[in-house]
């Protein structure tokens, strides 16, 4: 009978229930065909999923579009899924495979579409910040400026009143202007874009989101020290005394000016920037013209300088140390105050704050302690403190004035000043003699 019931379960076909296959699970499929097919999805090296990216994306496509044609009106506000769905995405485009991805999928074409419809300053925030991390990568950076729709929107939102939006544009537009294979694109459009400079203003007038403030001072900087014909440009467009529009009309002098003091309690850093810019607006004809001319905003800049070198940056019992964190402002902020005071023909003989920290400011490091940014530091303190001195009368000068040229005249001072600022040396050998 055994051997009868083995034969009748070997007899049944492999589907019937008498089956012993039908005993147990069929068993699963081999591993190698998940992992070739999660492979297959991914994105590059990533374990980002191709498939999920493209659903997001078409979701949001999806979205913007059925609200528009049922409501009338573009979206409005996000739902906390869909914010969170699209915050990933800006996560992840900030990997290189994944900008290439979205690149390939012509996702710029989608998130433009999506910006110039949307009315939700959220999601034109997300969408310019994903557009943002993909123009970190050169290639992708290339082909994004070569869009030049998307290039005439990114400038057009410069006015928007989104200080987020605001925020990620600008850093859209200072990570492109930063690739020198795309500047001179970038430098033309905004050229030809002429409320581009009056926006930069207004947010430099108006806004009190630090960091905004700091990005739009990056990119003004940046802009101004790669085109000295576009800063030449924003520096002609200045109102005259007649002009109709002179109250609403943007002064880039005074908006950087203004937002400079507005982000002055931040820190030394937060300065560099700006500071920067409106050295470069002194090497030029046009702004320093501006500067020194009746009305012009050279002697609140100048008070303002001055301030931020005597009171904030490095102090005569600080270790050397400071002055190397904090050359990048002093370079400029001296340059800024030796071509006031040359141009405004400034009298501080009864100033009781300025010269001595220019002294220190000479004389801080040693040979060995310096490099090429600090030597430059070193010769415009030099060079500018012996400008002040030679404008200052013997006679004229308060003690803390007599005691600087008792300072300058010492055997050390001498020595580092010779070795480091010619110009000064000769004028302090003449003074001691």
């Amino acid at each position: 009978l055994a051997d009868d019931n083995r034969s009748s379960r070997s007899s049944s076909p492999p589907d019937s229930p008498n089956s012993p296959e039908m005993d147990r699970n069929p068993s699963p499929p081999p591993e190698g065909d998940d992992e070739t097919a999660e492979e297959a999805d991914a994105i590059g090296e990533t374990v980002y999923s191709k498939h999920w990216l493209f659903s997001t994306l078409t979701r949001l496509i999806q979205m913007v579009t059925e609200h528009e044609s049922h409501q009338g009106d573009s979206l409005e506000e996000l739902s906390e899924e869909q914010e969170n769905e699209l915050c990933k995405v800006w996560d992840m485009a900030m990997d290189k495979d994944v900008a290439g991805f979205l690149q390939e999928f012509k996702a710029p074409d989608i998130l433009l579409g999506v910006i110039t419809k949307s009315h939700s300053p959220r999601l034109t925030e997300i969408c310019v910040g994903i557009l943002g991390n993909m123009a970190c990568f050169h290639e992708t950076c290339v082909s994004l400026s070569q869009n030049a729709d998307l290039g005439a929107v990114l400038l057009l939102l410069l006015g928007d009143n989104d200080p987020p939006t605001l925020l990620e544009t600008c850093r859209l537009l200072l990570t492109c202007v930063s690739q020198p294979d795309v500047a001179p694109l970038w430098l033309e459009r905004i050229q030809q874009q002429t409320a581009t400079c009056s926006n930069l203003c207004f947010i430099m007038r108006s806004s009190t989101n630090v960091e905004l403030l700091m990005k739009v001072g990056e990119l003004v900087d940046k802009l101004l020290d790669e085109d000295e014909e576009l800063m030449k440009s924003w520096l002609s467009r200045l109102p005259s005394e007649s002009h109709q529009d002179k109250n609403t009309h943007q002064d880039i002098t005074v908006s950087l000016l203004e937002a400079a003091v507005q982000i002055r309690k931040e820190g030394p850093e937060a300065l560099e920037a700006y500071m920067h810019a409106l050295q470069l607006l002194t090497t030029v004809d046009e702004g320093l013209q501006h500067l020194v001319s009746d009305g012009g905003s050279g002697m609140p800049l100048w008070t303002f300088v001055c301030e931020v070198v005597c009171e904030d940056l490095c102090q005569p019992d600080d270790p050397p140390l400071i002055l190397q964190e904090q050359k990048a402002l002093l370079a400029p902020a001296l340059a800024l105050l030796s071509a006031l005071h040359t141009s405004l023909q400034i009298d501080i003989s009864e100033d009781t704050h300025t010269s001595p920290p220019l002294q220190t400011h000479a004389t801080y490091l040693g040979p060995a302690e310096r490099d090429i940014q600090t030597q430059a530091v070193v010769e415009i303190a030099g060079e500018l403190l012996s400008a002040v001195l030679t404008c200052m009368p013997r006679v004229r000068l308060p003690h803390r004035h007599r005691r600087l040229y008792e300072l300058i005249g010492t055997n050390s001072s001498i020595h580092l000043l010779q070795l480091y600022s010619p110009i000064i040396y000769i004028f302090t050998m003449k003074r001691t003699l």
